[in-house]
């Protein structure tokens, strides 16, 4: 009887070429050259009948026809791969389990509450390797080959699966010396004479409103022009470190700089709202046994952090 899929190895190049963005990189890491991957991609689009990658001297993008293909193909392999770890679970080889996972974070988890969680995953599964991208851009999950991802703030309905992870307290910072030359800081009012610092939404270019409490209401407020930060919001915190402005940020990206003096936090009045912090991914058919087990760590670790973030549920931040 005919091999039915002898033509694995193609899709293998097609999807490894659509993860590392071009043939060149894909080549370097299955040690090929452009050239072979270019011919079994073409080979592939023979078969189907059907162009799946647009090419460039410059650039490559998938067609729609090939976006459906590399979405249900990646799918198909993680089953493979779901069920060779199963086996070898059965097989009593659990505390061996390996493979790759891809998971998307924004900046402030990524520094601040992540490496712990990371460094308990690798000690209980050393030979995972996982693939972390710090951004604060949203990633598209399927097209662009996530396992998951850490979300903050509402997240629109989807078809994910999304599992709370904690709701951090939002509060005011600045350095000492620029609370000694800032004059009255007791009121909102007071505020809006400061210079705060705000963060830029990657996804819209405006700046994010401020999460605060006013006479007992919920404000969402748009700090006035100043000093922005964009793409990395940890940048709000270093520079109210270097007395700056005024920053707003979940207690937990603070804590080590009020801890040294760096900050203290001001207009405590104005604070008590909370930012959520989710773990998104696609339903558990997709997933390998190394994702489900980071997946595991992530929401295990998560439910036992102390403190009022972990007590206080999260209002809806704009």
């Amino acid at each position: 009887m005919a091999r039915r899929f002898d033509h694995l190895a193609d899709v293998e190049a097609l999807l490894s070429v659509v993860e590392h963005g071009s043939l060149t990189n894909a080549a370097v890491v299955l040690a090929t050259t452009p050239s072979v991957l270019s011919r079994a991609i073409a080979r592939l689009e023979a078969r189907l009948g059907t162009q799946l990658l647009r090419r460039t001297t410059r650039s490559q993008s998938l067609t729609d026809a090939g976006r459906l293909y590399v979405d249900e193909t990646r799918r198909a392999f993680g089953l493979v791969e779901q069920a060779e770890r199963t086996i070898a679970c059965c097989a009593g080889q659990e505390e061996s389990l390996v493979g790759r996972v891809r998971l998307s974070v924004p900046t402030s988890y990524g520094h601040h509450r992540l490496p712990p969680l990371l460094a308990a995953f690798a000690r209980r599964h050393p030979q995972v390797q996982v693939e972390l991208n710090i951004t604060n851009r949203n990633v598209d999950l399927a097209a662009e080959g996530y396992d998951m991802a850490i979300r903050s703030g509402p997240l629109p309905d989807s078809s994910m699966v999304a599992r709370p992870l904690e709701a951090g307290a939002m509060i005011l910072v600045a350095a000492p010396d620029y609370v000694r030359t800032a004059g009255p800081l007791a009121t909102f009012d007071d505020l809006q004479r400061q210079r705060c610092i705000g963060f830029v939404r990657p996804s819209t270019g405006r700046v994010i409103p401020w999460l605060l409490r006013v006479d007992g209401r919920d404000v969402d407020w748009v700090p006035p022009p100043g000093i922005t930060v964009s793409d990395d919001v940890v940048g709000v915190v270093t520079l109210a470190a270097q007395g700056l402005g005024i920053a707003i940020c979940a207690d937990f990206m603070a804590a080590a700089d009020i801890a040294a003096g760096r900050l203290v936090q001001v207009l405590p009045a104005l604070c008590g709202r909370m930012r959520a912090f989710s773990l998104v991914y696609a339903p558990h058919r997709g997933l390998s046994l190394a994702a489900r087990a980071l997946i595991d760590v992530l929401v295990e670790h998560a439910s036992e952090r102390p403190g009022p973030a972990a007590q206080r549920p999260p209002a809806s931040p704009a």
